[in-house]
């Protein structure tokens, strides 16, 4: 079946990374050169360094995104920490004209919100106030007036801002937006956006990024286990 998808694939030349550099290191992407996109919602899952964040940061930098958020038309920094990957990645395209795309990072939120304030006051524009909001209000909002049909939009770690209830509203937004014809790949621990029926969940644990179901990831696992044992395991973890 043709893939149908924003971006289709993703390939890495290693040839381009420096023998020395850090990314040999990571188990999960040092020996994948080629990784498909199937599903209009990919997610990334695996422990802390595990590299699932630097390959999504080269992804969005590859296609055309500022390297801290927003989209494509954004140009700032604050802090230059990004990875030489994103000079080895080739993305395949698919057939489709992406409509709109966004690049939403946990970690520099703050930032990006500051300049959708400050581009949002120029003429014509529709002034935002997210400073004014909570962390996980302003968060959603952003993400909320975002999200548009037709548009490709890269995710790093969503959850961090947001209650269970607001994650819950954030995994309707996604699904709203797929039915609408856009695609988002997303790095993510939360169980509850995890359960998002018809995506693909990659596994950066255990050698090369791999599939795997909703029941193997560690994130449903944990959980599950601390909700249904809290009492032993608190017991164990706290009186050792």
């Amino acid at each position: 079946m043709l893939n149908s998808q924003l971006i289709n694939s993703v390939m890495i030349d290693w040839d381009k990374i420096n023998r020395d550099s850090y990314l040999r290191d990571i188990d999960a992407i040092n020996n994948v050169d080629h990784i498909k996109f199937t599903h209009s919602v990919t997610f990334f899952v695996g422990e802390n360094g595990s590299g699932k964040s630097t390959l999504l940061e080269a992804i969005a930098i590859a296609y055309g995104f500022n390297p801290e958020g927003g989209t494509r038309n954004y140009n700032f920094s604050t802090y230059d920490s990004h990875s030489e990957l994103c000079d080895a990645i080739r993305l395949s395209r698919g057939a489709r004209r992406v409509g709109y795309g966004y690049f939403l990072r946990a970690e520099s939120f703050y930032n990006v919100a500051t300049k959708e304030e400050e581009y949002s006051r120029q003429p014509g524009g529709r002034p935002q106030h997210f400073h004014e909001k909570s962390h996980g209000e302003s968060f959603l909002a952003l993400a909320q007036s975002s999200f548009r049909s037709n548009g490709l939009y890269l995710l790093d770690e969503p959850e961090a801002a947001l209650s269970p209830q607001r994650q819950l509203t954030l995994l309707m937004e996604i699904e709203r937006c797929v039915k609408e014809g856009s695609q988002f790949i997303i790095v993510t621990h939360s169980p509850i956006l995890l359960g998002l029926p018809d995506a693909e969940i990659l596994s950066f644990d255990d050698g090369p990024i791999h599939p795997c179901t909703y029941e193997e990831t560690d994130s449903y696992q944990v959980t599950s286990m601390f909700i249904n044992n809290r009492e032993q395991i608190l017991h164990r973890l706290l009186d050792e």
